[in-house]
């Protein structure tokens, strides 16, 4: 996949914004699934399931703004409404994609997930991805798009050099999600291997990849994530990985723990440096821009409400639209009367224009000059 370019923007506060790959066979049945089930059970105000086509050419709130396109590889666009914390409205917009090279087995169906509250986004509301996709490990949603890389589980870095760093390169520059690498001090039970992210609160939970080394990596791991991204890896410690380019404000030193417990208890040290790394200003990807923009300006799902306003919004530009034809129009007969007022001026009243009788022309010279030419006739035989 080639590598997002960044905007000079950062994510706003307000947003939260995933990317990833649906493995299975029937990705949109996952979702309506999901979304009827919770709307059933009151935790959606509302949803709406849209074919791609049909979401941009009826784009309400701006119907002739280009950026409500979801693209030509679009598949479906999936619309949420709920509420956080009772009264804080959040809408959220999903789309699934076709992978970008069909001839790769296994890629699965790409999904862009962009959400947005009516104030800044609180860690412990709700997941805006479990509103869509199923919490559940048997339908595999949760894979980023940097292959091989799953939310919701431990990820066993490289054992060779070269794909330790090139999974570097690609987690900090392709990746929307935080990626964390913990060292393994030792081989740990089947606590210890339960991810770092199931005591992280919701929201956050599905934003962090946690990456695991083994024993035997902590030199190599070290190496290559010093030669590539500046920072260390701690033996039996963990580091919060920069992304590139770096947020603001991040040190290497600063989100990097020395010492992590593998024993099943809470590793409160490191989700606090998560939480630090989650709360700076993020660079605002590209295609991340151009989701939230498609949430904002393409958004279909409307209350009441906002129907209402809606309407009378178009009543107003339809009003403005018909003054404007209705002074076209008047400056158009006016034009047409003072046409016809110069026709009539030059054709005397009767309709027949006069057509103007050319002067003669203007003797060229003085007399004597046109008597000379004339004595020059008779000189030249020619002439």
């Amino acid at each position: 996949m080639a590598k997002n370019s960044s905007s000079s923007t950062t994510v706003p506060d307000t947003a939260w914004l995933g990317r990833g790959r649906h493995l299975g066979p029937e990705p949109e049945l996952d979702v309506r699934r999901n979304l009827i089930a919770l709307q059933a059970a009151g935790v959606l105000d509302d949803f709406l399931d849209l074919d791609p086509v049909e979401a941009a050419r009826s784009t309400v709130l701006h119907p002739l703004d280009e950026s409500a396109d979801p693209g030509p590889t679009a598949r479906r666009v999936f619309e949420a409404r709920w509420r956080a914390d009772g009264d804080v409205v959040v809408r959220a917009q999903l789309t699934t994609y076709d992978p970008e090279s069909r001839r790769k087995d296994g890629e699965g169906v790409t999904w862009v997930l962009a959400a947005e509250a009516e104030r800044p986004w609180d860690v412990h509301w709700l997941s805006p991805a479990t509103m869509f996709w199923p919490d559940s490990d048997r339908v595999a949603w949760d894979h980023d798009t940097v292959a091989g890389l799953r939310l919701r589980t431990t990820n066993h870095l490289p054992k060779d050099d070269d794909e330790l760093r090139h999974l570097l390169r690609d987690c900090t520059r392709q990746s929307w999600f935080i990626h964390v690498v913990v060292h393994e001090a030792m081989t740990p039970d089947a606590k210890g291997q339960q991810p770092v992210s199931t005591f992280l609160p919701p929201s956050l939970r599905h934003r962090v990849i946690e990456h695991r080394g083994t024993p035997e990596q902590a030199q190599i791991a070290d190496f290559a994530m010093k030669r590539e991204l500046n920072v260390r890896m701690p033996r039996g410690g963990g580091v919060v990985l920069p992304t590139v380019p770096p947020s603001p404000g991040y040190d290497g030193e600063a989100f990097t723990v020395r010492t992590v417990f593998l024993d099943g208890s809470q590793p409160t040290e490191l989700l606090d440096r998560i939480k630090e790394f989650a709360a700076l200003p993020r660079p605002l990807p590209a295609d991340a821009e151009r989701a939230l923009t498609r949430l904002r300006q393409g958004w279909h799902l409307l209350t009441p409400d906002e129907e209402l306003v809606h309407a009378q919004g178009m009543v107003v530009k339809y009003a403005e639209a018909l003054d404007a034809m209705t002074k076209s129009r008047d400056l158009y007969r006016e034009a047409a009367e003072a046409a016809q007022a110069a026709l009539a001026e030059t054709s005397g009243g009767d309709g027949v224009p006069r057509v103007p009788v050319p002067r003669p022309a203007k003797a060229d010279g003085s007399p004597l000059t046109a008597l000379t030419k004339a004595f020059g006739r008779f000189r030249d035989p020619n002439k």
